[in-house]
């Protein structure tokens, strides 16, 4: 029985509760602790990402910036839809996003939002596609979900301070926070054992607790919004 069931145990489309479930279409983030507990080892180009942050300017946007500039290397197109913040261009370029790569996506009704979210998503020059949305109606995310897989695009539903996240639908579920002047990645949700402790990283030594300036974080100080 057990030489039967060998080779069905290591087809990578089957995985077990207490493995990461593989991940073929996996980004390395660029920082090895992290991918070592990210199912592919990397984040996922195939599925939706839900972030909750516990507060903004803790480093989010560096977090995901190493992925970003491979992405934009391999020409593929990153969109930014509704953003907090006004991105600031000089700091996105000195940690070396190619800039005309990168497309800003302002809205004037969360309607429009998830409309521009689905088709970035499902677009086939896209690589990755962020919002920042509030929406939590199981059937939309659900769609998200599917424009992402079906678009082979790492889709990044980011939760502002304050906002819930959701439970079911997203594969992948993090939580940011600032702890002992590190970025703490708390894994809520991946397909795998749950993970008891969070990963904490430096990045580039400084945490600010807040936007300040343009060499702080990538962000201008004044919202769009």
């Amino acid at each position: 029985m057990a030489a039967a069931l060998a080779p069905l145990l290591v087809h990578p489309a089957l995985w077990r509760g207490d493995d990461l479930a593989p991940q073929p279409a996996a980004l390395p983030s660029g920082f090895a602790a992290l991918d070592a507990v990210l199912p592919g080892r990397g984040w996922p180009q195939d599925a939706l990402t839900e972030i909750l942050l516990e507060r903004e300017g803790i480093g989010e946007l560096r977090l995901t910036l190493p992925a970003l500039v491979q992405l934009a290397a391999r020409h593929r197109d990153i969109v930014w839809i509704a953003p907090p913040y006004q991105p600031c261009a000089p700091a996105l370029a000195a940690a070396g996003l190619d800039l005309a790569r990168l497309y800003v996506v302002t809205c004037k009704v969360p309607q429009d939002a998830l409309w521009a979210f689905e088709q970035a998503l499902r677009a086939p020059r896209c690589g990755a596609a962020f919002a920042w949305l509030p929406t939590h109606d199981d059937r939309v995310l659900r769609r998200l979900q599917v424009a992402a897989r079906d678009g082979q695009t790492w889709g990044v539903l980011w939760r502002r301070p304050g906002e819930r996240g959701s439970a079911t639908t997203a594969p992948l579920r993090l939580a940011l926070a600032r702890e002992e002047g590190q970025l703490a990645v708390h894994v809520l949700k991946r397909r795998g054992t749950d993970l008891a402790h969070p990963v904490r990283l430096a990045l580039d030594g400084r945490m600010p607790p807040r936007p300040r300036n343009a060499s702080d974080i990538p962000w201008q100080v004044h919202e769009t919004a």
